[in-house]
């Protein structure tokens, strides 16, 4: 088609690596590709979901030098949010994963924190989101509590990481989601009840492309221009 390449969204970011001929190491790193850049045919795989994730709480304010972070998730979302985090002066993070065939991934990400990115000087921890006393006792202790999985997005927009039983959302605390569609997920509306200051996906999304659209086309996107076509409505 002669296309500069293409974004992958959920939950293909992981499957399309076995189609690509490259990756960048912000690829490698993440095992995971929302962007693909075509370069004489040869198809490149990179990740800006990490970097735009970051530039989003930036541009809210978010102090993130000694911060703790429990970020549940290890899908293609959310190891490059972990990975880039970890770069980016937080001190501790804890990460919660579904027990299942896909909690390796997670520890996976905790073990790379901790061994390969030693000179960074993060914690990592890791434990089954099943664990409701470890999910109480880390979100009391962070600043941040991030959701980088697809629950709360449409057709999921019922669901959330927090059940109504657990009482662990406080006024002080910033609650972070992925998802932008819908913009006020279940998770965001429990936290605004609590008093709780909420960022949700549309931010990262912006931050993300335009990263990728670089890569495309080796321009700077029109940032501002974008937000007026796209998101009038919406606050950064």
């Amino acid at each position: 088609m002669g296309a500069a390449g293409f974004n992958v969204s959920m939950p293909n970011k992981m499957k399309v690596l076995d189609y690509l001929d490259e990756l960048d190491d912000s690829a490698k790193y993440t095992r995971a590709s929302n962007t693909v850049v075509n370069k004489d045919g040869k198809l490149v795989g990179y990740n800006t979901d990490g970097l735009g994730y970051v530039r989003n709480l930036i541009e809210h304010g978010v102090e993130l030098a000694g911060q703790k972070v429990t970020l549940v998730g290890s899908g293609g979302a959310a190891t490059p949010i972990a990975i880039q985090l970890a770069q980016s002066g937080i001190r501790e993070i804890s990460i919660f994963a579904r027990n299942d065939q896909y909690f390796v991934q997670a520890e996976e990400n905790v073990n790379y924190i901790n061994n390969e990115m030693k000179s960074f000087g993060v914690k990592a921890n890791i434990f089954p989101l099943e664990d409701k006393d470890a999910f109480r006792r880390e979100v009391a202790e962070s600043a941040i509590l991030a959701n980088g999985t697809s629950l709360g997005m449409k057709p999921l927009d019922e669901l959330s990481i927090i059940d109504d039983t657990l009482d662990v959302l406080r006024k002080d605390l910033i609650v972070t989601d992925v998802v932008y569609n819908p913009q006020k997920t279940k998770l965001l509306a429990q936290a605004q009840e609590a008093g709780a200051k909420t960022i949700n996906g549309l931010g990262m999304m912006l931050w993300q492309g335009a990263l990728a659209y670089k890569l495309f086309t080796g321009e700077d996107m029109p940032v501002e221009q974008v937000k007026q076509i796209l998101f009038e409505n919406d606050r950064f």
